[in-house]
């Protein structure tokens, strides 16, 4: 399909659209999660498009703040889903170490 305009592809985008209802409690922190680790991404990204990568002390204070954000919203999302950050954490270093063990520790895909 040819696109001429973003008027048409507007259009016709539209026709695979569906509203979603998302009155759920793991909606809000899962968006804030985006949000918070956007935060991070902008403030690192500055660091190295404007001081060379060099991280200041005010840098590090204002990552630990938008960390602990980021802290927050994964917090919430955990409790939504009936799991303990440490599950998680160690869940993390299990499938970690497990792909250390097995060489594949670079590369992409979940299940390697």
């Amino acid at each position: 399909m040819k696109i001429e305009t973003f008027n048409r592809y507007q259009t016709e985008s539209r026709r695979t659209w569906n509203l979603i209802h998302t009155d759920h409690p793991i909606v809000y922190p899962t968006l804030g999660l985006v949000n918070e680790a956007g935060e991070v991404a902008g403030k690192i990204k500055k660091i190295f498009r404007d001081k060379g990568g060099q991280i200041s002390p005010a840098d590090r204070e204002a990552l630990k703040q938008e960390l602990g954000d980021v802290l927050w919203y994964l917090a919430q999302i955990c409790t939504e889903l009936d799991l303990t950050l440490e599950e998680v954490a160690e869940a993390n270093l299990v499938k970690l170490f497990s792909r250390l063990e097995r060489g594949v520790i670079r590369g992409d895909g979940d299940n390697r």
